[in-house]
């Protein structure tokens, strides 16, 4: 029989994270040059469709985060900032990582 995995949503905002940071490092050091330099728009195109339906569920998954672990709002905003810089979002994840880790 299949085992069912419930996650929390904190487990889902983690992986939500993960791929929302590497999403976003795509669209702006593979897709942006190759649309600039090589002139291939539809790297933009797509790479920031897929970016923006995650940046989409990384608000989703935090403001379900915030209800089940009852976060403070200066944590949840700094959380949000988070989305909007490269690479911080790695960090974020790690971070996330560890306090389920605490928790479980």
């Amino acid at each position: 029989m299949a085992k069912l995995i419930i996650m929390s949503s904190l487990n889902l905002f983690r992986k939500v994270a993960l791929a929302e940071g590497i999403s976003y490092i795509v669209l702006l050091f593979v897709a942006m040059p190759l649309k600039y330099w090589a002139g291939l728009p539809l790297a933009v195109k797509y790479v920031g469709w897929a970016h923006g339906l995650l940046f989409v569920l990384y608000i989703a998954f935090l403001m379900m985060a915030w209800q089940e672990r009852k976060w403070s709002i200066g944590k949840v905003i700094i959380l949000f900032i988070a989305s909007l810089l490269p690479f911080v979002p790695f960090y974020v994840e790690k971070k996330l990582k560890e306090e389920e880790q605490v928790v479980n």
